[in-house]
């Protein structure tokens, strides 16, 4: 690339963050437009532009790491099958397959090209979550992935304009929701065309005939910006082990991270094996939480694109659970992809001086439910139960930092957001009883984790419904630091006391309901050097108990809540 004069390079830069803006409005024609509610909601979802080559250019703010670096793989696929000098206007293309793009069925990629002068310009993306893709359903419960779902390969959606209705009567025929899921499809195109529009009219603005010059300078900008923080840290190679509840044995999650000049690389060598249940990560998504492990912490301000990432590889065994091989089950991947963080951090605490944050619960607490008469109990209930499946993602609490306690109820690493109760209790026969801070979840330290949550969830009128569990971290608690306490463990149970499996298809019986404890962030330094007026106002705040601040903080508070009395390290150890 030729050296640009000062004024180009921040005429270049200006365009760089127009181009990030028109991506964002294309997330926001998805979010405006999309049926399901975890993308108009919870804004689980990607959205980016791609050059000819297939190489991201700018991604939406709004969005998920796994879904947009998984989707920065998976536009090759496209390219591969449907070169672009044989694409047409008003050509749109789609695929769900979990080893081409982000890992389940359940997520949906469309890709449309954008024209100008009769010639494509770029790729515009997207890819989200639909709540049903028909087979089990949402769920970890398959053995193989023919049993999650319908298996869309690389498709035309739209030929020269023209719908695919062969394409589409198979979706509506294969799917529980039809309606809501073509609704989504359609909305993932429009907002395709939403992103063109919009690029266009940069591209008229700036008299840009092409892409080129501008993702070239994109490209290498971004790939020495990263390399130059890279070179910053100390070589070597650092290790860490994660161990996880898995379905129905433990998950040794290993990462052997080596720190080079210009490079990171990390190696998952002495990771378990792919499992029999549908937890199984496909190579996109090992990368997607990989580098974005590595780029939160290494490089968290360089925006995300083709040359971020060049900086950032990986590997990991053939037919381990970070690669496991068709036809291995993989629905509820995000079990296990949500935990590469913590283990990528886990190595990067040992580079970087004065570390990094705590383990957290990472793993998203999906609730998945299903009425209707094919649920699992329904014996002893009289009357009907309508037909529905619903969705709503929920948040742990996430690991405290080295100066900043963990965030309560925050998705980390996913991003996602939550979604109202009131939305979900307005679509289906489902009532919230109870969401609210679970006090005491978070680890104790200098810096206190972040709290769980406790949700209670019952069927309308007392109907019966199932959950398909898929939940982490009950078995094995998020880690502290730097002396800082592990943070609650999460729990599943019906509320008139009985446990349920964290993982699995389960059904609530007729006027019972689920309720669910979801895990606290860690602790991070010694929970001795808290500043006593800090755990005395998490007292007064409920986050913990008065004889929590007594145990762990050393704190003895009054009757008003004030500090009476500070035991010191030496009283608490003897």
């Amino acid at each position: 690339m030729r050296p640009l004069s000062a004024l180009s390079t921040i005429h270049q830069h200006i365009m760089w963050k127009r181009l990030i803006s028109v991506v964002e409005e294309q997330a926001q024609a998805l979010i405006r437009t999309a049926f399901s509610t975890s993308v108009r909601e919870a804004g689980d979802l990607a959205a980016a532009v791609f050059d000819c080559q297939g190489r991201m250019l700018a991604q939406a703010v709004t969005g998920t790491p796994g879904h947009i670096n998984s989707m920065a793989e998976g536009v090759l696929h496209f390219i591969k099958k449907h070169p672009v000098e044989t694409m047409n206007p008003g050509d749109a293309f789609i695929t769900n397959d979990p080893w081409m793009t982000s890992g389940h069925l359940h997520d949906i990629t469309v890709l449309t090209p954008t024209f100008l002068r009769g010639r494509v310009i770029a790729l515009f993306a997207n890819t989200c979550h639909v709540v049903d893709i028909g087979g089990r359903g949402f769920g970890p419960d398959a053995r193989q992935v023919y049993e999650e779902g319908l298996n869309i390969p690389i498709l035309h959606l739209f030929h020269a304009g023209e719908p695919n209705k062969t394409l589409l009567d198979i979706i509506q025929s294969n799917v529980r929701e039809p309606r809501q899921v073509l609704g989504d499809i359609f909305s993932f195109a429009a907002s395709n065309e939403v992103g063109s529009k919009r690029l266009l009219k940069m591209m008229e603005e700036f008299k840009l005939q092409s892409l080129e010059e501008l993702g070239e300078f994109i490209i290498t900008h971004s790939r020495d910006a990263t390399i130059k923080r890279i070179h910053l840290l100390k070589n070597g190679t650092y290790h860490n082990t994660l161990m996880m509840d898995g379905y129905d044995r433990p998950i040794k999650l290993q990462a052997a991270m080596t720190v080079s000049d210009d490079q990171i690389h990390i190696d998952y060598s002495g990771t378990s094996p792919a499992a029999a249940h549908g937890i199984n990560v496909v190579l996109n998504y090992t990368k997607a939480y990989t580098c974005f492990g590595v780029k939160c912490v290494v490089a968290p301000d360089i925006p995300n694109n083709y040359g971020s990432l060049l900086p950032i590889s990986f590997s990991a065994p053939e037919g381990c659970i970070l690669n496991a091989q068709h036809p291995h089950p993989v629905a509820a991947r995000h079990i296990i992809g949500h935990l590469l963080p913590d283990t990528i951090l886990g190595c990067l605490h040992q580079v970087l001086e004065g570390g990094v944050q705590a383990e957290g619960s990472a793993s998203l607490w999906t609730i998945q439910l299903r009425g209707g008469s094919s649920i699992s109990s329904n014996s002893s209930y009289k009357g009907s139960i309508p037909e529905f499946e619903m969705l709503q993602f929920n948040s742990g609490g996430s690991g405290a930092r080295p100066k900043k306690d963990g965030m309560s109820t925050t998705a980390f690493p996913s991003g996602v957001k939550g979604m109202p109760v009131e939305v979900n209790e307005a679509i289906t026969p489902i009532i919230f009883w109870r969401k609210e801070f679970r006090s005491g979840s978070g680890g104790a330290g200098c810096q206190r984790g972040g709290l769980g949550q406790d949700i209670e969830i019952g069927g309308a009128e007392g109907i019966p419904f199932d959950v398909l569990a898929m939940y982490e971290r009950c078995d094995n608690a998020p880690k502290g630091r730097n002396n800082g306490k592990d943070g609650a463990t999460g729990r599943l149970s019906l509320a008139s006391g009985p446990a349920l499996r964290p993982k699995g298809q389960q059904s609530i019986p007729p006027f019972d309901r689920l309720r669910l404890e979801l895990p606290g962030g860690a602790g991070f330094g010694d929970p001795f050097d808290r500043d006593p007026e800090k755990v005395a106002e998490d007292v007064r705040n409920e986050i913990i108990s008065q004889e929590n601040a007594q145990i762990d903080y050393g704190v003895n508070l009054n009757k008003d809540g004030s500090v009476n009395q500070i035991e010191t390290r030496r009283t608490r150890s003897s």
